[in-house]
């Protein structure tokens, strides 16, 4: 659909206040009574040359932590889940005061949405991923070894605080 000077210029308005598409088409119909697609409307603003604020989406939030734990059969790893030897980690996370640190994996491992590692208060270390289901797992390098509680407490605690500062 051709638009005339003065709506094409309503729409750069728009797109410079931070409209997003959704709300520029909602617009269209409003005030200027022209019923357009989504598509329409983002082929409209490209013809235009602008680029809109919503051009990048968000990245999906990980609330899950408040109520995920370890699953039972996490020790073990998962088998959709196997050790990356790519990954390479950011900076560790200054300890809390109880000693857990928590870092990042620059790349998540296979299947996992986000992964890194974790070294408990007794210096034992282990791996940890979240699933695309939102599944917090830990495969700890020492074959049976599980955490104190109050270690996965600090744990969850740290991750949530590290993955919010990536904006995850």
């Amino acid at each position: 659909m051709n638009l005339d000077e003065s709506q094409r210029a309503k729409v750069e308005e728009w797109v410079r206040q931070g409209l997003k598409l959704s709300e520029i088409q909602n617009r269209l119909g409003s005030e200027l009574g022209i019923t357009m697609t989504y598509m329409d409307v983002r082929l409209l603003v490209d013809d235009l040359k602008l680029t809109p604020k919503d051009a990048e989406r968000p990245k999906p939030s990980s609330s899950v932590l408040s109520g995920a734990g370890a699953p039972p059969g996490a020790a073990g790893g998962s088998a959709s889940a196997p050790p990356s030897p790519v990954a390479s980690p950011t900076e560790p996370a200054a300890k809390p005061a109880g000693g857990v640190s928590v870092s990042v994996d620059h790349l998540a491992r296979p299947g996992a949405v986000v992964s890194g590692k974790v070294t408990f208060s007794d210096g034992n270390r282990a791996d940890w991923y979240l699933d695309q289901s939102g599944r917090l797992g830990l495969a700890p390098q020492q074959t049976g070894y599980r955490p104190p509680a109050s270690d996965l407490q600090q744990f969850q605690t740290a991750l949530e605080a590290e993955l919010s500062k990536m904006g995850l």
